[in-house]
């Protein structure tokens, strides 16, 4: 069993600076069908435009994964932390009891695009956290990295739920292959490019929700990025 969400779909927010694209319920854009899925709260596809950002602002009780696709992602927040997120990162914060952070377009020349996922935590109350890596996925094209797991095993980053995230890179005509075990559920979102999955073809900004027991099976119609959660 699966469901496709096509990007076409998906809630809108536009204003100056910033073009932001909603798969699952967000701010003012609400679809009663769309909720989140599981612990998968938000998955925002973000355009920002050079020198425009997220003034500081706060969270609490939340999982907030950065995933940059083009450009740079300069991050601050009030726990110490300020960084560049650039593609090829990951970052990951726990908002916990509570965090203010601000995310910002550090160029003058060019746009930023990624992805803002929120994951809801195991548990309320966490001591609020930062964590940034860098990736292999260049490295290792046609296969699915671990990038984000509850024990931060393989070199990902620590989301306090019980989830995996895997990302991959794929060359045009290569494939790649999941086990989807029975009792989990997964969310694919197809971050460029275009993969094949079963009878349905999926472009950028597409996402399709999994239950196991599945083999999962994408091939690339394109070069393509993928992002792989399993809940």
């Amino acid at each position: 069993m699966h469901i496709v969400r096509r990007a076409r779909e998906r809630g809108v927010s536009k204003l100056e600076w910033l073009d932001s694209r909603h798969t699952f319920s967000f701010a003012d854009y609400h679809d009663p069908r769309y909720m989140g899925y599981g612990a998968l709260r938000v998955i925002n596809e973000d355009r920002v435009e050079p020198g425009q950002g997220f003034a500081t602002h706060g969270h609490q009780d939340m999982e907030i994964v950065s995933y940059v696709l083009e450009g740079e992602l300069a991050h601050r927040d009030s726990i110490g932390h300020g960084s560049i997120i650039r593609p090829g990162e990951i970052q990951r914060m726990t908002a916990g009891t509570g965090v203010l952070h601000s995310e910002f377009n550090p160029s003058d020349a060019d746009p930023v695009h990624f992805l803002q996922i929120w994951i809801l935590p195991e548990r309320k109350g966490l001591v609020p956290s930062y964590e940034q890596k860098a990736l292999t996925l260049a490295e290792r094209p046609g296969s699915l990295q671990l990038i984000g797991s509850r024990d931060g095993r393989e070199g990902s980053v620590t989301i306090h739920q019980d989830i995996e995230l895997w990302a991959a890179r794929l060359p045009q005509e290569d494939t790649v292959t999941h086990e989807l075990l029975h009792g989990r559920k997964g969310w694919l979102q197809v971050a460029r490019g275009r993969l094949r999955f079963e009878d349905e073809t999926l472009g950028p900004g597409d996402g399709i929700a999994l239950r196991g027991p599945h083999s999962i099976r994408l091939e690339a119609e394109s070069d393509a990025e993928l992002l792989l959660f399993v809940l």
